[in-house]
């Protein structure tokens, strides 16, 4: 789907759609706990869908509904040899996945699209090979896994991807026996180590942990809470927020939670640098525009922020330094190189370092620039557009439906002005209402 974007603010009211990060971790506990669970989450996203997917195959029952989903957990249903999995392009539903089925003893087969295959697996597939899993050789599609994974002592380098600290978080409990897991390395992201913590500790399931090594008691019972309710997505609102700090208007968000656990709510104090204006109380964030000035942003612990941050900074005064991001070239795309490629296309002025972006903010006119098929890059696009001199045309802005299917219909919603130029490329996943592809306001 190709979009054009006329120039002009951002101004108004939004809801946050729901966390996508909470509610894999939701329908995974949920899918392993001792009764059936209800998860309030109204809204689906691409990477939602396929953990439920996933799920579903591996044996549990999850019926979707208008406020969420209503999960029958796995139980001790029979195993099939081999199951077939199908991921999509979600890094956190295969990363969480793989040691489960591991743990579970169940073979299974990941289908994966897109550069998933392509993005690092080590050092998780060593630990799981070294603890009794036959695994395929990395960026094999699709990925096989079979064997028992058995309990220990783990060691992992903890600064290539949280997720891998996540996915064992969830396995080691279900084990006969108790293991340690210690962390080396600069802990990256780990934010996102601590949502699931507190996503198991709902469900009773313990990880204690000392800032160095977890000690995980074996034999653990998911116990289900009865209902889940998923919070507002602090990831996806920072791109209205962001748009209130460079416009000219005021950009609300609601339902967010100003306590969450979720490290990109980090966006308010780093907005705040910036030089924007904040009210944050309730629920509730309004960003206005301020004199902004450009800073330095160690994005270490919010690497989704980088994207939306770097149009920001595009637009302040002097220079803003973005460092500790070199993980974001194995992202759904290049991000440093994407986030470089698009706004240099707006004519900003910008560069890509080793580990992160220098750029010197000014004007920017307006153009055509391409998505890279990753759904930041097409939001962040957006978000730029809307301060161009002149229309910007995104090619294959159907990415967003990887996160924020609904994300075109609120950009209406605050007075943004598209147009569908093409449906070339739209996927038929998902469809209809508040999950589905854009339904625009004409």
């Amino acid at each position: 789907m190709d979009v054009q974007i006329q120039p002009g603010q951002l101004n108004g009211d939004v809801r946050a759609i729901p966390s996508k990060s909470q509610a894999h971790r939701a329908l995974i506990c949920a899918a392993l706990a001792d009764v059936p669970t209800d998860i309030i989450c109204e809204g689906e996203s691409e990477d939602i869908a396929a953990t439920v997917d996933c799920l579903t195959a591996l044996g549990a029952e999850i019926d979707r509904k208008a406020d969420g989903f209503a999960v029958n957990p796995l139980g001790k249903k029979e195993q099939k040899s081999v199951v077939s999995l199908p991921c999509r392009e979600s890094g956190s539903t295969f990363r969480f996945l793989l040691p489960i089925t591991g743990a579970l003893g169940q073979g299974a087969s990941y289908l994966l699209k897109g550069r998933l295959s392509r993005r690092p697996l080590s050092p998780l597939d060593g630990v799981l090979a070294a603890h009794g899993c036959v695994l395929s050789q990395q960026s094999s599609v699709p990925f096989h896994i079979s064997g028992q994974l058995t309990p220990g002592y783990y060691e992992l380098d903890a600064s290539v991807s949280s997720q891998f600290i996540s996915g064992l978080l969830f396995a080691l409990p279900l084990l006969c026996g108790d293991s340690e897991l210690r962390l080396t390395g600069r802990a990256e992201s780990f934010p996102y180590v601590e949502l699931t913590m507190s996503m198991l500790e709902l469900f009773g399931v313990h990880t204690p942990f000392d800032g160095e090594l977890f000690s995980i008691p074996g034999g653990q019972t998911y116990r289900s809470p009865s209902q889940v309710r998923v919070e507002g997505d602090w990831s996806n609102a920072a791109f209205w927020l962001c748009a209130g700090a460079i416009g000219a208007g005021r950009v609300a968000c609601a339902d967010l939670d100003m306590q969450s656990r979720q490290g990109d709510r980090a966006v308010l104090d780093i907005l705040t640098r910036f030089g924007a204006l904040i009210d944050a109380n309730g629920k509730r964030a309004l960003v206005a525009g301020g004199k902004l000035r450009g800073i330095e942003i160690d994005a270490g612990n919010i690497p989704d922020l980088v994207p939306t941050l770097a149009v920001v900074g595009a637009v302040a005064e002097g220079t803003t330094v973005i460092h500790n991001a070199g993980r974001l070239r194995a992202k759904e795309s290049d991000r440093l190189a994407a986030v470089t490629d698009v706004l240099r296309g707006l004519g900003a002025c910008i560069k890509e370092t080793d580990d992160g972006l220098l750029i010197l903010g000014g004007e920017l006119t307006g153009g055509i620039v391409s998505s890279w098929g990753d759904h930041r890059i097409a939001m962040a696009a957006s978000i730029a557009a809307t301060l161009c001199a002149e229309p910007v045309t995104i090619t294959g802005a159907e990415a967003v439906n990887k996160s924020y299917p609904r994300f075109f219909t609120d950009f209406q919603k605050l007075g943004g002005v598209l147009q569908i130029l093409s449906m070339r490329g739209m996927s038929a996943y998902p469809t209809g209402g508040a999950t589905g592809a854009p339904q625009l306001i004409t």
